[in-house]
């Protein structure tokens, strides 16, 4: 019999490097450990949770659970996403399993998701998860007034609740559901130009849309998820309403003024929150004349001020944690500051970029980058759990991402990269909590 066990870090990562590399054994051999997981045999392996005394790490795995089941079985995208819970739970727990990332964090192609149930038109890659179809919007300026609550009861919210359900019997942990926030929706379903159009020339009509959105379609879901699942959680993404690509601003005065309008009276606000918005560091760019041309260095340190502005905002809609995304380029010592101030937990995120093997020139020199990083990343976040208040279980039976975060894993991960970030978390001594 296959024990999940003996794949621990890093012997699941060596073999995911042999698949991955067309080895005909591994592939034979990823299949036996696929075969016993479908069949359940693994399942008691997934309630055992992450170690509470030491910092861990969390991946979004659904990109690399299809992978998987594509080339061992030919499972296609739609058939993955929407049809047989318990294979889809399985398939990424053991893939998470494989990968040696502490605690399970259960994801799917969230922002095709939240715009499929309203009748946007989607497009399904056989390999590759689903997406809307930026060529055929769903609502203009002139009808997005029209737009009324979907049925939550079928097709793409009931595969959700099925996954949900599926994942709390293996696992213990809340459900938490994952949909996007009113800015991100509306760029699926109105479109990214004409929306970025309203933002400059008609905000008025922007914020009206994010409104109606929050009050019609995503306030009745996160409803009906609370409804049907009353420990759960709600995790918003809104990665189009992000400082990065509407400005830091326009990210306050919309995107997040519109999750707090959307929450205003819910008595479960205090269990949804949206730790996606990307691109910190051009909140620390000064204006400066149209002539010149304006350079963003790593860590910029230019505005401070306005960074402090825009993380309250932020924590406004994420009070459970302090998030430091790769594509916020602010050091990690501002976020380590700003959780202990607070009194929250840190995540520090690992990008889909920094470890795709189709961009990496030298795998050494990489290697020795990604390990400096992940090491004060570690520090960091090691020093925060030193200091705050925590529960005794360091919130690793909650939902969320935890700690060390990798954002997005795929088949195309550089998995030898993975490992290097994996090592610097479990060569971390345990925690000397304050008494």
């Amino acid at each position: 019999m296959i024990k999940i066990e003996n794949y621990a870090h890093p012997v699941g990562l060596h073999l995911l490097t042999r698949w991955q590399n067309g080895d005909v054994g591994a592939r034979q051999e990823m299949t036996d450990i696929l075969d016993a997981a479908l069949a359940g045999e693994f399942d008691e392996n997934f309630k055992v949770l992450a170690p509470p005394d030491r910092v861990n790490s969390t991946a979004s795995v659904h990109m690399l659970g299809l992978a998987v089941l594509n080339d061992l079985y030919g499972v296609e995208s739609w058939d993955y996403y929407n049809t047989d819970p318990y294979r889809y739970v399985r398939a990424n727990l053991a893939v998470s399993r494989l990968l040696g990332v502490h605690k399970f964090y259960m994801t799917w192609a969230l922002y095709a998701f939240t715009c499929e149930p309203l009748g946007q038109k989607m497009m399904y890659p056989d390999k590759f998860p689903p997406g809307a179809d930026p060529d055929t919007v769903l609502i203009n300026r002139d009808n997005w007034h029209l737009l009324e609550t979907p049925d939550f009861t079928v097709g793409v919210p009931k595969a959700i609740d099925g996954i949900l359900r599926v994942t709390e019997e293996l696992t213990g942990m809340p459900p938490m559901l994952q949909i996007s926030a009113p800015y991100s929706l509306a760029a699926d379903i109105y479109g990214q130009e004409p929306l970025l159009a309203d933002v400059v020339n008609d905000p008025d009509n922007v914020n009206a849309l994010l409104d109606h959105l929050g009050d019609k379609v995503l306030g009745p879901w996160m409803d009906h998820h609370m409804e049907t699942f009353p420990n759960g959680w709600v995790e918003l993404s809104d990665a189009s309403g992000s400082p990065f690509f509407i400005g830091p601003e326009n990210c306050k005065s919309m995107s997040i003024r519109s999750i707090r309008h959307m929450l205003r009276d819910k008595p479960y606000a205090d269990r949804v929150f949206d730790n996606n918005y990307r691109g910190d560091f051009v909140s620390e760019v000064k204006r400066k004349g149209r002539a010149s041309r304006r350079k963003i260095p790593e860590g910029a340190n230019v505005d401070r001020g306005s960074l402090l502005e825009l993380t309250e905002a932020k924590v406004s809609v994420n009070p459970v944690f302090i998030m430091r995304l790769e594509a916020d380029k602010v050091d990690i010592a501002f976020y380590e500051d700003q959780a202990i101030q607070r009194n929250l937990p840190l995540t520090s995120g690992i990008g889909s970029p920094q470890i795709d093997r189709n961009s990496i020139e030298d795998l050494k020199a990489a290697k020795a980058e990604i390990r400096a990083q992940a090491r004060s990343f570690v520090e960091a976040i090691k020093r925060v759990c030193d200091t705050i208040d925590l529960p005794e279980d360091n919130h690793v039976g909650a939902p969320w991402p935890s700690h060390i975060y990798f954002e997005d894993v795929n088949g195309q991960s550089q998995f030898e990269l993975v490992e290097t970030i994996l090592d610097e978390v479990y060569n971390c001594p345990p925690f000397e909590r304050q008494k």
